[in-house]
Parts: C-alpha cells; structure tokens; sequence
C-alpha cells in the first residue's frame, strides 16, 4: 500500500476524492494576500479566524495554510506586519473546528526541530490528526536577523533544510537515536507522543529553485507553485511528479494559489478589482517586495510591468479567479483538468465575500464533477454586496453586511 493510499484510508481531507481540493492562505496576517490599503472588515486576529475556519468546515473545504511572518514589510500597510504565530494559531483552531486541516508554515532557522517536532506532535493529539507542516528558509532578510542570523545562502539552505527534516522524521518514528550533523547533534533524540496521523503530519513546500523541487520531492506530499498558463500547470505537475518517482521512488501532488474576486456581474468583479489594486494599492511595499526579489521591472515593457504589478498586489501573485460565479468556477475547473490537485484561496474580505463563494461558486464545481457535494442546511441568504464590496454602484462606504436573511416565508 502507498503513502497516499495510507492517508486515503486514514480519511485525511487532502486524500479526499474532490479532484480539486481547495483551501485558504494567509488569515493569520495583516491582508492576507492583497496590498492594498482598500477598506476592508477583515482582521488577523483569533476571533475572525475561528469564523473563516468554522465556515470553511460547513463548506467542506480541504485546508488552511497561515503565512510564517515575524515583521511586516512596510509601507502604508505594512503588509502582514500584524500576525499570529503559525503553531499556537493552529493549536487553537484545531480546538475550535472538526474536519478542517490545518498546516504550521515554519521558517527552519529560526526554530530546533526538536522543538517543531514536539509541538506538531501535540497539536495532531489536539485536533485528532489535522496537523500538517510547511517548511520555509525564510527569505525576508529583516526576519532573520531579529534571531541574530543572516539568510542562508540558497543551496546551504536547503541542506540546512534537508537535516533538520531528518531529525524531525527521526523524533516521529524512532526510539531514541544519535544524529551527529553539520548543523545538529543530538545524543539519545526520543519523543512522546508520537503524531497520532498514519504513516505522519502531511508535508509541503513551495520550493522553486532545483535544490527546493529536489527537496520538496524526497520529502513532502505535495509541491506548491504559482501558475502562470494551464499549460505550464500541467508541465509543472508532470515534471515534479516525475522527478520524485524517478529520484525517490515517492509520489507527490501539487497545489497552488489563486485570490478571489467573484461578483454577480462581471463589471461588478473587475471594477472592484480595479479599485482595491489600482486605486488603493500599496505601490510602496510592491516596491519594497520587488526589491526583496530582486525583480527588475526596468528591464521589462510597461504592459509587462503592469501586469505584473497588478497580479502581484490583487493576491501575492496567485492565479487570478476574478469575474462571476460561473466564471470563477469555469477558472477553477480548468486548474482541476490541468493536473493542479488544489488551490488556496484569498480573498480581501474573508467574511464578506466567502460565503457568496460558498453559496455560488461551490455548487458549480460540484455539478461540473470536480467537487463532491457537501450536506448543507438550505440557505435563507440573499447575498448583497455594499459599501466597497459594491464600487461599481459608486459607493464609498465600508462594507457593512454580507448577507441579510430573508423571511422564511419568502
């Protein structure tokens, strides 16, 4: 039996049938996703987390991944410089939800694997087997040097990365070891509880470079990448698929990100697009970003450029799902055909425009096949869309409500 057929029959969600799993990124950060200084409800803090998670869990969605961020980036915004750490977070709503996976997103150096090991092994007791762990190096230099480190050049990095995993796959299965390394030593390494998931927590990595895909293939379940064409998704799936059979004898799957503006007209969608990106985005911290990546945009054209910016302001440069619910779902079916086994979703305000998503978009990937469907209570809910929810109508108000309940005679 394989590693997959193993989580299948555990009844781990991102081993489901839904040939398209879908998650959220980001909740646990100032704006999630969007650089934009556009008015929004949406607050990183433990109560709207437990709403998005709560809803999510009716929805039937697969997962949430939580951004590893230790400082902000700047600017008018100060992008995700408000955050909740990854690992409390996710002890803390595997307490308050039922069927949703929840994932640590852990910068490696700044934290022993011993200690990571622990930590997840007691959040799986917690939520009952839900806990899966995202493995990052860090890349934002300011992070790195509030541990009194400097960023790791790339390949050491991903050495670095390879023994640390090492040691936590050694503290999950065996019973006292010695690990003598170049970055750990470790006399007699032994832990209890073991993760109580079969055969472990899921792993991920989003790593790009061909160290970080050769990790991500001898390690983790799946391979998280942006899309920039259905396909270059489809080469991407196949070629990480192969890499890790054909190197490691493993398989592994592949997720990406996608951000959300859906509306119930397309002018609606993109003229709200149009406001939060262009009108109030924060050019300050795109600059500063673009500089962190090293992004030459003087080299490339304006249109290149515009493109460019805007994607990467409207959902850190996820796949774009903007437009009506058949269209959104039209977007999200093509993914699925693609090869893509999932993607996280974003949104700029998670508790005004998520449960139009539920409401419409959901039942279309389940008609369209991609989507088993979920038993839902029937709804009384006439979605409406006001203040900047609605900026095609003018309005220059906060948005205030999602959702006004109909009479049930109605």
């Amino acid at each position: 039996m394989s590693r997959f057929d193993v989580f299948r029959e555990a009844g781990n969600p991102m081993f489901n049938d839904n040939q398209l799993k879908l998650g959220i990124f980001g909740p646990n950060v100032n704006n999630s996703c969007a650089m934009t200084l556009a008015e929004t409800t949406f607050k990183p803090n433990f109560e709207t987390n437990v709403k998005i998670a709560q809803m999510m869990d009716k929805a039937g969605y697969e997962c949430i991944v939580p951004v590893a961020r230790w400082r902000g980036f700047g600017g008018p915004s100060n992008f995700n410089g408000e955050c909740m750490e990854t690992y409390t977070w996710a002890s803390a709503i595997a307490a308050v939800t039922e069927k949703i996976y929840l994932f640590c997103t852990s910068h490696l150096p700044t934290i022993h694997p011993i200690v990571a090991s622990k930590m997840i092994s007691t959040i799986d007791q917690i939520s009952k087997g839900r806990i899966g762990l995202n493995t990052v190096m860090g890349w934002f230099p300011k992070e790195l040097e509030m541990f009194g480190g400097k960023k790791m050049q790339h390949d050491k990095g991903y050495q670095y990365a390879t023994e640390w995993m090492e040691v936590v796959l050694k503290m999950w299965s065996q019973q006292f070891f010695d690990h003598k390394g170049e970055f750990f030593e470790i006399k007699d390494g032994w832990q209890e509880p073991k993760p109580v998931q079969s055969p472990r927590p899921v792993l991920i990595n989003a790593g790009s470079s061909k160290p970080g895909m050769n990790f991500a293939a001898k390690y983790t379940d799946f391979h998280f990448s942006f899309l920039e064409s259905m396909e270059q998704a489809g080469e991407w799936t196949n070629h990480i698929k192969k890499l890790a059979w054909d190197e490691y004898h493993r398989e592994i799957n592949t997720f990406t990100t996608s951000f959300v503006v859906c509306r119930p007209t397309e002018k609606e969608a993109w003229d709200y697009y149009n406001y939060y990106v262009r009108e109030k985005g924060d050019d300050e911290v795109t600059d500063i970003i673009c500089q962190l990546f090293n992004i030459d945009t003087a080299s490339q054209s304006a249109d290149f450029n515009k493109k460019f910016r805007d994607n990467f302001i409207a959902g850190w440069g996820g796949w774009a799902l903007v437009g009506t619910p058949e269209q959104v779902a039209d977007k999200l079916i093509k993914i699925a055909k693609a090869g893509v086994s999932g993607t996280l979703l974003s949104f700029v305000d998670y508790l005004v425009e998520m449960p139009y998503f539920n409401e419409n978009v959901m039942p279309l990937l389940e008609q369209a096949g991609v989507r088993i469907p979920v038993k839902k209570e029937k709804s009384s809910k006439e979605y409406i869309f006001t203040g900047e929810m609605n900026h095609s109508a003018g309005v220059r108000d906060v948005a205030k409500e999602v959702a006004v309940s109909l009479a049930s005679s109605k």
